[in-house]
């Protein structure tokens, strides 16, 4: 079989067309940038209980300020999104890969928490320009093992079906003031049940469609992803982890929220892609 018809196949699965994923309303957030340069659209990609919001707060302008075309989803049952109290991570996925589908140009996906997770599945569905894995939560024992040393009272309640609950700490720097950190905390939402259990004993996302660069950035003072599973996630892509010491989870609500995504763009401004489409 060719390497072109592999790729096909892993994009073409018979279950999919089976089972097909319920559509739901979709919330896509943009900003355009002031002069088109070509540059391939980013489409931002929140983790579980963020909406499209959280990166239209800070890094949908700056991005277009660069010249790239930026997009921010809302998942099923996420800030605008249409409700979704049964969605899976598949689920979760397709509207990823649907509402790339839908850009002008071969998209770079970008995907923050488990939505790096969510980013990872879409990866493997659909063709990207490339890849960044921000603060991922990748899934599995590990990160369940993790979630429970670090935030039991938050983690235990979603085993058994109820929210899971990160505190405003975990999630910001001291650098955020107090108040910006309680308006963002206020504003958190949930995933599904299903998601959620999927995200804690799931099982590890098939290879990328067209073997795309993938970028993994974090910090190593982040209160839920350990210094150790981002550097296991860099790994799996070839590289080793871009770190930003002091940073909270939320690195794209921080204090500091520019360094990153302006990292993120330098990379991207490398080209480390051709647009593959024809």
């Amino acid at each position: 079989m060719s390497a072109a018809a592999s790729r096909q196949v892993r994009i073409m699965r018979g279950r999919e067309w089976a089972r097909p994923v319920r559509p739901v309303r979709r919330e896509v957030l943009g900003v355009a940038p002031e002069l088109e340069e070509g540059r391939p659209p980013l489409l931002f990609v929140p983790g579980f209980g963020h909406g499209a919001w959280a990166f239209a707060e800070h890094w949908l302008g700056h991005a277009a300020s660069r010249g790239f075309p930026a997009y921010a989803l809302s998942l099923r049952g996420h800030g605008g999104s249409g409700p979704a109290p049964e969605a899976t991570l598949r689920a979760y996925a397709h509207d990823v890969a649907q509402a790339a589908a839908g850009l002008p140009r071969q998209a770079v996906l970008v995907g923050h928490g488990a939505g790096a997770l969510v980013v990872a599945h879409a990866l493997a569905r659909y063709p990207a320009r490339a890849g960044v894995l921000v603060a991922p939560v990748l899934g599995g024992w590990a990160t369940f093992g993790a979630a429970l040393r670090r935030n039991p009272l938050g983690t235990l309640p979603a085993v058994f079906g109820g929210p899971l609950r990160l505190h405003r700490r975990q999630l910001f720097s001291r650098e955020l003031p107090e108040a910006e950190a309680r308006r963002y905390a206020a504003r958190l939402g949930r995933a599904s049940r299903r998601a959620q259990w999927q995200l804690l004993t799931g099982r590890a996302a098939e290879p990328a469609v067209g073997d795309p660069p993938v970028l993994v950035l974090g910090s190593p003072d982040d209160r839920v992803v350990p210094a150790a599973a981002l550097t296991r996630a860099a790994r799996r892509y070839g590289s080793a982890p871009l770190l930003f010491p002091g940073m909270g989870h939320d690195m794209m609500l921080d204090a500091r929220w520019r360094e990153p995504v302006d990292a993120i763009l330098d990379w991207l401004a490398k080209d480390p892609a051709p647009d593959s489409r024809p």
